[in-house]
């Protein structure tokens, strides 16, 4: 169907596309397989993390940054790096604020020892040889950061919060290595007489161990063999003979083939378990068995050899003695110590996570089921501990916060309590006081619960929170009540309408007012009335006020005109209103006047009016007011004639109102009451403090007072201005008591109690609101407490031994396959049973006896059943006779022999057997010693009653006064040993009286009364001042800053108005002609007028004295005056000056101006018209300015001592020539203005130091004997404040306890080495536990004392017990322990390079016979620290030469000489040898170490110091020519010249290689010569040359002068 070309394209297509699919399909799957690596090659990295923030403690959290990283290193978006593996990025942490200061430190451990610091690889290490002195080395330590309360590690972070980590690590000095010192050798031993092979010993000691890598001891004993001038003969040597006893085998049971009936075999005593031994039948019980204890009764053997003292053994029947030692004997089978299996282990004591400050511990613990007897293994630990960490499954640990209740009201009284003790109350007082509160742990919520509710916890132990304790006390002030300030009355207004909205009737008032400068303060302050009024009649609310203008003659320029008035209508304010207001008809617009003509008389304008000649108007009198006007020219010719006298004066009354006073005077606001219109929206407040409260109202009485009357009835008073009766206030908040739920029940005790004790439990609760302004009250219990119920009382247990069982012996068929005897006597052991009971006789498990007691009764004791002939029987003890009453007297007992024992010599030795035995009589007489130094005087016990937060009012604990002082007493009986003080002294003290001197205060005299102002005009001060009265001692509360006086001094500013008192004057009199005519006349004359001096406050009232006036200022009472006449031109008088600037600038001019009033006749012009002056500055001008005064000391209320008070200071207005003057200059002026002249402050309130009242005393801080201290301690509740009595240094107080007897079991001394029968051995040591009784310590003065008064003895049968031996003569032994050696530090340089010395002692053996020497045991080193120890030095030391040898040995610095110590280095030589040889002819090796010559030879030396040959000295001649004689030896024999030049030569080194000091001289010398010569040579030869300056040749000079030092 296809064509083939179709086909073949087909085919070709197939193909390609297949071979696409398979390479898109291998690409496809490399893709995949990249992308299922994408998970590797991302990875997570976490940045450090940043600071804990957050709550203080273990609430903190940190945080850190969290990035994807791709593996090549570049950043990835978080999505690549598998989430599931994401670190956290944060983390809780502990977050350290300053209070942790207190909680944590830094624990430094001591260093380590110095160890050498490790070499690299590739350094040598330097020999020992090649140390001097010492090498470097590091020493370590242990740092850690600890919780200071439970003594946990935590993080090294908290402790750097506040210092830096101590270092770990130092280097330090470790002396060269130093090899063991040892002593010299003793002296050689003896040799023993007789023939025979003896050896002779010395030994030495070890005085101190190797140090730092120094050898070991050498050999601490040398042997050698007796020089023995005869030989024995052959075989007849002399030789001694000992039994000796090997040690006693393993403790072991019978075997069953050791009891069967076959006859008797040899026992091996080869092995310990393989013998092959039978016995005869014998009817014995293999082992006993206690009811608890399972004690086994085995049997032990040893063996006996003869040993000769050559140390070989031989035969036993050499060695045969009467009594031969036992070789088997009974033994307890060891049983090791049994115990119960472990018990589960305890809950973790961490019950809750609390961050990474310290793990948790479980214990668990095992009980004894059987003790340890017979050697075996002693019982292991019984309790076991381990640190525990489950923080995961944890809830969070509470956490605790100090909270506070509110504080209580301020108190000034207890302030003045503690000032003065005897002060009480008698008024209101306000002030400094002291306030309180209750501080309490409690715990903290988590902040989201908090920012929901303010909830109340129950408080906790207070010991669960960390930090300082908020103050339960702090200083407040009660705030004084201060009266207003207020202003001087203003003048009486006008007579108006008392409602000028609703004028009625005839009758009005006058009033006056003042108002309030300064507001009264606190709740007793109060404000006097400020209106007063008055009544009046025909009241006016509005009125015209008329002004006039100039007159205007009708006609022409004189004669009759009129003035134009402008009438405008005021209210009684003084406010313009409307002219309708005002009565009807207004005021006229003209008023009539005349302009005097030429010939006119001429009269002046009216006076104003003078003032009122009364305040007020009475039934006697009315106030009058007067105006004048005078003639001021007479009349001419035809011209107007002067008005009468009487015309020239005008009268009128004033002041018509009544002299009484009305006003309205008001009681205090009554308190807030509820308004029932709004009752709905008052809320009750509580402790969160969320609630609003409601509305109320407040009234108060109104009464209408009469001045100098009283009361009177309201209607007197105008209604318009009566106060008001009701306001709006603010309702108190009802606050409810809130009290703390009650703390958690204090837990009764887990554990049993001893006896029938009664043991509360408690709970308590704390207000922390109390209730006011009707809120729930508080409830009357605080406080509950109950019995603690089902607990068990601890039950007395107590060991019940059994009796004694039959005294237990070896099997006979043992004791006679190895003694040959069959007789069943001898030594053996009884055992008995011991059960743990009761209080009521029921048994009990082991451990609760052993729990109560510190040991147990005896199981197993020796005993002997004595063998038939040997035993000794004796009668019963009789009683011991009866005591007399002396306490010198003893009591005896006896027994007596009986049977055949009276006919035995060995029941006859009393030492064995004694027959009487002697006790002393019990004696009660008891003698006291005091002990320790007198206690602090210490004050009986107060009551203890606290204010609310603990404080006390000083008072309440005595704190001075009779005391006593207590010094304990140590009692002892007749004999020495201590006993309970109670047999002494009933308190165990012996008392005496003491007394405390009572501090006295600083006493000062009251405020004297405020002294006058110092100025009478303007500002000055204010003294007043108290004095010493009594200086304060005994911690007395000091005095403040005296002057020289002993006064203090309280100054404050005052003011004098300068114009409290004023001239006033009245007018002037018509002027009064100088002529005698009768008639007016014109011309010159007098006028006269009064002054007087009044109070500013009060014009109108009577005169003062004139005195009090400034006289200065006084106005003149008469003054010229002239009646100008007919003719003369007539001239108003001068109006006043114009004000200058006030900058008085003196450009500017001041003006004053006069008008015409009447022209001449003639055409002559009249006097001028203006005047003009410059401003000058303090003359015609002035500049005013504030003057204030500097701040007054801080002024109290009257009733406050301390607290809130104010300081003020003074405003005044001053003129620039200095004058005080009235402030309204400066108001006028609009000068700037202080803004405050009152500042509160603070007085500081005197606190006495308040301390907490003594704890109870602590227990004894020992248990019995000397030493013991019991202590009592006080706090600081508020320390002193200002000048308080300083707080105490003594805050402990200490007494002695009383000397109670320490009773204690000790271990004896061990006894000698029991062989048991033999001569040398093997044996047992043995001691025994004393119950002794000391007051200080067991080294010093303990006696022996009954066993019953230390209780029960431990059971330790291993340290009783001790193998020991004794050596036989041949064996080589161990000697004693060589006394320890002196104590001694390790030092460099003679200076101590550590605290602890060390002391050494050593043992050595000693070789009794070559043969044995390989047997001998190692010499023995033991060394100990010790204190007290010195720096030895160890010193070569070195004999005189003797044919060239010396003996050189090493030596201590206290004289000791030693081996070891010295450095090997410095070692002198112990023989002389000359290097190279002596072997020139007549030479020989001087002592110097040098070749010399013989005597009559002289030496020629080579340039290399060497000997070259010895030249024969011709003669007696000295020659010397250039040779250098080095041994002198050419002189007479008996010359001393010899002895003098001996050793001279020309040596330039000392033996150190330093150059010698005349090296120095020469040289010295040598080099001023040459300057010398050089300097003469230049001037001989110079040629005089001007311009040469400089010589030239001092270049060689230098070049000569450095030659010569490199000679």
């Amino acid at each position: 169907m296809f064509p083939k070309c179709n086909l073949a394209v087909g085919c070709w297509v197939w193909r390609t596309t297949r071979k696409l699919f398979l390479l898109l399909s291998v690409l496809l799957l490399h893709v995949a397989h990249l992308e299922g690596k994408k998970d590797n090659q991302f990875i997570w990295k976490a940045g450090p993390w940043g600071r804990c923030s957050g709550d203080c403690g273990v609430g903190g959290v940190q945080s850190r940054a969290v990035w994807c990283f791709h593996v090549e290193g570049w950043t990835s978006p978080l999505s690549h790096c598998d989430e599931g593996s994401k670190p956290p990025r944060e983390r809780s942490c502990f977050r350290v604020c300053d209070w942790h200061r207190d909680l944590f430190q830094w624990e430094v451990s001591d260093w380590h020892r110095c160890v050498l610091v490790p070499y690299t690889q590739g350094e040598v290490k330097p020999k020992a040889v090649d140390c001097v002195t010492a090498q470097h080395g590091l020493q370590h330590r242990t740092v850690r950061c600890l919780q200071k309360l439970n003594r946990t590690m935590v993080a090294s972070e908290i402790c750097e919060h506040f210092a830096p980590q101590p270092p770990t690590e130092q280097a330090c000095l470790i002396p060269c290595p130093r090899d063991c010192v040892v002593s010299e050798f003793s002296p050689w031993s003896k040799c023993s007489q007789g023939c025979g092979k003896n050896l002779q010993h010395r030994t030495r000691v070890a005085i101190a161990p190797p140090l730092y890598g120094g050898l070991q001891c050498p050999n601490l004993t040398e042997s050698r063999a007796c020089d023995v001038p005869i030989s024995c003969p052959l075989g007849e040597e002399e030789h001694t003979f000992s039994l000796k006893v090997g040690p006693w085998s393993k403790c072991r049971l019978p075997h069953l083939k050791e009891m069967n009936l076959n006859g008797r075999t040899a026992l091996d005593f080869s092995s310990d378990s393989k013998e092959e031994v039978a016995f005869k039948h014998q009817s014995y019980k293999a082992h006993y068995h206690s009811q608890h204890w399972d004690v086994e009764i085995g049997y032990q053997t040893r063996q006996v050899w003869c040993s000769r003292s050559d140390g070989r053994n031989t035969l036993l029947s050499l060695c045969m003695q009467d009594s031969f030692p036992l070789t088997v004997q009974p033994c307890i089978m060891p049983k090791d110590c049994e115990t119960s299996d472990w018990s589960s282990w305890s809950p973790c004591s961490k019950t809750c996570r609390s961050g990474t400050l310290s793990p948790g511990v479980r214990s668990r613990s095992r009980n004894i089921k059987r003790i340890a007897i017979g050697g075996g293994q002693e019982c292991p630990e019984l309790l076991e501990k381990e640190a525990c960490i489950v923080e995961e499954l944890l809830q969070p640990c509470p956490r605790y916060s100090w909270r506070t209740s509110e504080w209580s009201e301020c108190q000034v009284s207890l302030l003045l309590k503690q000032q003065d003790p005897h002060w009480h109350e008698t008024g209101p007082v306000c002030g400094g006081g002291i306030q309180t509160r209750e501080v309490y742990c409690a715990e903290s919520l988590p902040t989201t619960t908090t920012q929901r509710t303010k909830e109340v916890l129950r408080p906790v132990e207070n010991t669960l929170c960390f930090g300082p304790a908020p103050s339960a006390s702090q200083l407040c002030n009660v705030p004084c009540s201060t009266d207003c300030i207020v202003s001087s009355w203003s003048a009486w207004g006008q007579c108006t309408h008392e409602n000028c909205q609703d004028p009625q009737g005839r009758k009005g008032f006058k009033m006056r007012q003042r108002h309030v400068l300064m507001e009264s303060t606190g709740p007793m302050g109060h404000c006097p009335h400020l209106v007063e009024s008055v009544p009046c009649e025909d009241p006016m609310c509005y009125q015209w006020l008329v002004s006039e203008g100039i007159c205007i003659a009708d006609h022409g320029k004189c004669g009759p005109g009129h003035h134009i008035l402008k009438a405008v209508c005021q209210d009684e304010k003084g406010e313009d209103v409307s002219g309708s207001l005002c009565p009807v008809p207004p005021p006229p617009e003209r008023m009539a006047c005349e302009i005097p003509c030429r010939m006119d008389c001429v009269v002046s304008q009216w006076t104003v009016w003078s003032s009122c000649s009364q305040s007020c108007s009475n039934k006697n009198s009315d106030g009058k007011q007067t105006r004048s006007r005078y003639v001021l020219a007479l009349a001419g010719e035809g011209g107007k004639p002067c008005p009468h006298s009487q015309a020239l004066q005008e009268y009128r009354l004033c002041n018509d109102h009544s002299c009484v006073q009305l006003y309205w005077e008001t009681s205090p606001w009554g308190p807030c009451s509820e308004n029932t219109l709004v009752t709905s929206l008052n809320a009750t407040i509580g402790w969160n403090g969320e609630a609003t409260c409601g509305v109320g109202i407040q009234t108060r009485k109104v009464f209408c007072v009469k001045s100098h009357v009283g009361q009177v009835m309201t209607k007197r008073c105008p209604d318009s201005t009566r106060p008001e009766t009701l306001r709006p206030c603010f309702l108190p908040c009802k606050k409810d008591c809130v009290v703390t739920p009650f703390s958690e029940w204090t837990p009764c005790p887990r554990l049993c109690q001893p006896g029938n004790a009664t043991i509360k439990q408690s709970r308590y609760r704390i207000i922390i609101q109390e209730a006011a302004n009707g809120g729930q009250e508080c409830p009357d219990t605080l406080y509950e407490e109950r019995e603690c119920e089902d607990i068990p009382v601890c039950p007395v247990y107590r060991w019940k031994p059994q009796k004694w069982s039959p005294c237990i012996l070896v099997p006979e068929s043992i004791k006679q396959g190895i003694m040959g005897t069959s007789e069943a006597c001898g030594k053996g052991l009884q055992t008995r049973a011991v059960s743990c009971i009761s209080d009521d006789n029921q048994s009990a498990e082991m451990m609760e006896c052993l729990k109560q007691k510190n040991g147990m009764p005896v199981l197993v004791q020796e005993c002997t059943v004595p063998c038939r002939g040997d035993e000794c029987t004796f009668t019963p003890w009789s009683k011991f006779t009866p005591c007399s009453g002396s306490c010198e007297a003893t009591q005896t007992r006896r027994r007596q022999l009986t049977g055949k024992s009276r006919k035995k010599e060995k029941c006859q030795d009393a030492n064995l057997y004694p027959l009487m035995e002697t006790q002393l009589c019990p004696c009660d007489i008891f003698t006291s010693q005091p002990y320790g130094n007198w206690s602090d005087c210490i004050l009986p016990e107060g009551k203890k009653e606290t204010q609310r937060g603990g404080f006390r009012v000083q008072g309440d604990n005595k704190e001075c006064g009779e005391g006593v002082h207590f010094q304990a007493i140590a009692c002892s009986d007749k004999n020495g040993r201590p006993v309970d003080p109670s047999y002494c002294s009933s308190s165990g003290y012996i008392e005496e009286e003491c007394n405390i001197p009572c501090p006295f205060d600083c006493k000062l005299s009251d405020w004297s009364s405020w002294g006058p102002c110092s100025s009478s005009c303007g500002i000055g001060v204010r003294i007043r001042s108290k004095w010493l009265k009594e200086k304060p001692y005994n911690r007395g509360r000091p005095c403040p800053k005296l002057d020289l006086k002993n006064q203090v001094h309280e100054a404050v500013p005052c003011y004098n108005e300068c114009n409290q008192y004023s001239w006033v004057v009245e007018h002037w009199s018509p002027c009064k002609i100088n002529n005698e005519l009768r008639s007016p006349r014109c011309g010159r004359g007098i006028q006269s007028r009064k002054i007087r001096c009044v109070s500013t406050a009060n014009v109108e009232g009577e005169p003062m004295n004139t005195s009090l006036c400034n006289q200065n200022e006084a106005p003149p009472e008469t003054q010229s005056c002239s009646l100008l006449c007919s003719n003369d031109c007539v001239m108003s008088d001068w109006g006043t000056w114009t004000t200058c600037p006030q900058s008085c600038d003196p450009h500017t001019m001041q003006r004053r101006t006069r008008h015409l009033l009447r022209p001449l006749l003639s055409s002559r012009t009249c006097a001028e018209d203006s005047q003009v002056r410059p401003c000058l500055l303090n003359e015609n001008c002035f500049q005013f300015h504030y003057n204030l005064t500097e701040w007054s000391t801080c002024q109290l209320s009257e009733n406050a001592s301390c607290g809130q008070g104010v300081k003020t200071r003074l405003l005044s207005c001053v003129r620039s020539d200095g004058k005080p003057v009235s402030m309204d200059q400066c108001e006028q002026r609009n000068l700037e203005k202080p803004q405050r002249v009152s500042l509160p402050c603070l007085v500081e309130c005197v606190v006495n130091c308040q301390l907490s009242g003594w704890t109870t005393w602590t227990k004894c801080s020992q248990t019995c004997g000397q030493g013991g201290r019991m202590t009592r301690t006080r706090f600081i509740i508020m320390p002193t404040q200002g000048e308080g009595r300083p707080c105490p240094t003594e805050l402990t107080q200490q007494k002695t306890c009383p000397v109670t007897p320490c009773y204690r079991w000790v271990l004896g001394n061990w006894s000698t080495c029991n062989l048991e029968g033999g001569d040398c051995g093997e044996g047992t040591q043995v001691r025994s536990f004393i119950c002794m009784v000391h007051s200080s310590s067991l080294s010093h003065g303990a006696i022996p004392v009954e066993d019953t008064l230390c209780g029960e003895m431990p059971f330790q049968d291993s340290i009783l017990k001790q193998p020991c031996s004794v050596p036989c003569p041949g064996d080589c032994h161990l000697t004693a322990w060589s006394e320890w050696s002196k104590c001694e530090l390790t030092c460099i340089d003679g200076r101590s390079f550590e605290t602890m010395g060390r002391q050494s002692r050593s043992r050595t053996f000693i070789i009794q016979s070559f043969e044995n020497q390989d047997s001998c045991p190692q010499q023995v080193l033991e060394t100990r620290p010790c204190t007290g120890g010195k720096c030895y030095q160890y010193i070569w030391k070195a004999s005189l030469w003797n044919n060239n040898e010396r003996t050189v040995w090493c030596q201590r610095s206290d004289g000791v000489n030693v081996t070891g110590g010295c450095s090997p280095q410095a070692r002198p030589a112990a023989i002389r040898q000359c290097i190279p040889a002596c072997r020139k002819p007549f030479s020989y090796c001087t002592q110097g170490g040098v070749c010399g010559c013989e005597e009559g030879y002289l030496e020629i030396m080579r340039s290399n110091g060497f000997l070259d040959y010895c030249m024969k000295v011709p003669g007696s001649e000295d020659r010397k020519a250039d040779v250098k004689n080095l041994s002198g030896k050419n002189r007479p024999v008996n010359s001393k010249i010899h002895d003098i030049f001996k050793g001279w030569s020309l040596q330039l080194l000392d033996p150190d290689g330093r150059v010698k000091i005349w090296v120095y001289g020469v040289f010295g010398g040598g080099f001023l010569i040459m300057i010398f010569l050089v300097f003469t040579s230049y001037f001989v030869c110079k040629k005089p040359k001007a311009h040469q300056s400089t010589p030239p040749h001092q270049k060689p000079l230098t070049l000569a002068y450095d030659g010569d030092l490199d000679m």
